[in-house]
């Protein structure tokens, strides 16, 4: 029997042999992030979703995640413009399951919430994407947790086979809405499913208040079909008062390796799971008037991250 004193021993070495060596991971941006406008010695210029695109490219990032889109031409152009550019839509971020949340117990919302992930699917197919983010469900004084998972997963089920028509994961994720709280609760309901076309989109930033994203990543494994990159910490304000200012220490979302992950231990545990698929960033927006020297920097960070730096 292996003890605890060479189990141990066993993870350092781990994580010793793969110290350095780029994780096989894309680089994702959010289409959301980017500008809608330049600002240039001349004024502001308008950018075309083509041209959001090919600034993300620019700037070293390889793929793109969208949101979800009602109208036809607006996701053609979607499409047109990852073509023009030779960079892949991986995932569609699902939009209504906050407004109109699978798990509400009146059924014209719930009925609004699959409206809006089959066009989420149908967007999915059309760009050739492997992923429909979606919020399964939220907790609160109207709904409470059994509630949520039940009707959640009832709903989940009937939406399947339109995934499985569409080629298309549904990626389940973690947020703060007080739903699946444990790693182990997180793998237990994308287990429930039985089906290659439910998984886990996990968010290394979500569960730092309460967890550990490293053992979110391990206990998940091969459950993780996506990845969100951001960072989330505590960051000093002074509060101005009598007789003198005060500090407080309040928690954020801060740019990626400003915060308080542990960004080797999360390398070590995606390169022990042997996750090779997409990580998209998640943080502030870029903006008009600094947008490529924001993108190319935050593009060194996840490159670091990646590298185990």
């Amino acid at each position: 029997m292996m003890t605890a004193a060479a189990t141990a021993a066993g993870a350092t070495l781990t994580g010793a042999q793969t110290a350095g060596k780029r994780l096989p991971i894309r680089k994702g941006m959010l289409l959301s992030m980017l500008p809608r406008t330049l600002k240039t010695a001349d004024g502001e210029r308008p950018l075309s979703i083509a041209d959001r695109f090919a600034l993300a490219k620019d700037c070293g990032f390889q793929s793109m995640e969208c949101g979800t889109e009602d109208k036809p031409e607006v996701a053609e152009e979607i499409k047109a413009a990852s073509m023009k550019t030779g960079m892949p839509i991986h995932s569609v971020m699902n939009r209504d399951h906050w407004q109109f949340p699978l798990s509400s117990p009146d059924p014209e919302v719930v009925a609004k919430s699959v409206k809006g992930m089959e066009t989420s699917l149908a967007n999915a197919r059309l760009w050739g994407a492997q992923t429909v983010l979606l919020v399964p469900a939220v907790v609160d004084g109207k709904v409470s947790y059994q509630q949520a998972w039940d009707r959640s997963t009832a709903q989940i089920k009937k939406l399947i086979p339109k995934a499985a028509e569409a080629k298309v994961i549904i990626a389940v994720e973690e947020v703060w809405n007080k739903f699946l709280l444990s790693p182990i609760e997180f793998a237990s309901y994308v287990d429930q499913f039985k089906s290659p076309w439910v998984k886990a989109y996990c968010d290394v930033g979500n569960m730092v208040l309460y967890g550990y994203p490293q053992d979110w990543i391990r206990t998940l494994g091969s459950r993780i079909a996506k990845l969100h990159l951001k960072d989330f910490g505590m960051k000093n304000y002074t509060i101005p008062q009598e007789p003198a200012p005060a500090r407080k220490r309040v928690p954020e979302f801060v740019n990626l390796r400003e915060g308080d992950i542990n960004w080797k231990a999360v390398y070590e545990a995606l390169a022990e799971i042997g996750y090779k698929g997409d990580a998209t960033v998640e943080v502030a927006g870029a903006r008009p008037e600094n947008a490529a020297e924001y993108l190319k920097d935050l593009s060194q960070r996840v490159d670091m991250i990646l590298e185990g730096a």
